[in-house]
């Protein structure tokens, strides 16, 4: 049996073991993956600790903890572990997130000494499609220019306020969010339909791996829903995703958002697994 201090914190020499464990479940590990493909495991580049449950060789978990936490392929040991560390550590995340069975564990563990959350979403329908969608895609959606930017940040900040319940221009004003906004754009990942100076539709690619790649941000212009623009749109974001960026798209949607699964079904999209969020 492993035990709970077996839990550490990983560097560059676990890189490959961590990827191999990542790689077991591309789909629910996009996100992490792409954080270690893109800056390896070295904090300071990864903007947090990725801790591992297991001796070097014989890893079985792994959390990342950094602006999120986020576990993975974690038991109940691990998840003890990593609860743990956490406890002494104190709190630094915005959020927990992943697979229910994990944050669920972990929060059951941590909220006592952490005190209540700011929200929790208890079922987030991980969905993911490897095909074309069978509906049109619109054909305004387009990669946004590193010239609009201006006209895009008040659509992203409005998606992020509505989605998350804060503004993301709290604390530090904004400057990280507006970073990662325009680093979206720079790389080619945030994708719009822009009518006269107006953002009728937009979704990034946040996340990619050589498996999987994770859309988000998804928003329409409240004026403008209910005419079809969302389903048109992420049409055409996901033939954008494929013939870019990997043979899986995915997301995760919040279950009580009935709208939008309905317009990730339609486009093809379907339920592969639940997450669960715990936000600060």
């Amino acid at each position: 049996m492993l035990r709970t201090s077996a839990s550490r914190v990983l560097d560059d020499n676990d890189r490959d073991e961590v990827l191999a464990l990542l790689d077991s479940d591309p789909v629910a590990n996009v996100f992490v993956s792409s954080r270690v493909r893109a800056v390896g495991l070295n904090p300071a580049r990864l903007g947090g600790q990725m801790w591992g449950f297991g001796p070097r060789g014989g890893l079985v978990s792994l959390c990342y903890a950094g602006a999120n936490m986020v576990p993975v392929n974690a038991g109940p040991e691990a998840v003890q572990a990593f609860a743990d560390r956490a406890r002494k550590q104190g709190r630094r995340c915005s959020s927990i997130v992943g697979p229910v069975d994990a944050v669920s564990l972990l929060w059951e563990r941590l909220e006592p000494h952490w005190g209540r959350a700011r929200a929790i979403r208890w079922a987030q329908p991980v969905m993911a499609t490897s095909h074309k969608a069978a509906v049109p895609a619109d054909p305004l959606v387009r990669r946004v220019r590193p010239e609009e930017f201006d006209i895009l940040l008040p659509a992203c900040v409005a998606m992020f306020t509505e989605e998350v319940g804060v503004s993301p221009n709290l604390g530090d004003g904004g400057a990280l969010y507006r970073t990662r906004v325009a680093e979206l754009i720079r790389i080619g990942r945030s994708y719009a339909r822009i009518d006269d100076g107006r953002v009728v539709f937009k979704a990034e690619i946040g996340a990619v791996t050589p498996y999987a790649c994770q859309i988000q941000g998804v928003w329409v212009d409240p004026e403008l829903r209910g005419r079809g623009h969302a389903v048109a749109g992420m049409a055409a974001v996901v033939e954008a995703a494929l013939a870019c960026f990997a043979p899986i798209v995915t997301l995760y949607v919040n279950d009580f958002n009935t709208s939008a699964r309905a317009v990730y079904r339609k486009v093809g999209f379907r339920e592969v697994d639940t997450f669960m969020s715990v936000l600060f």
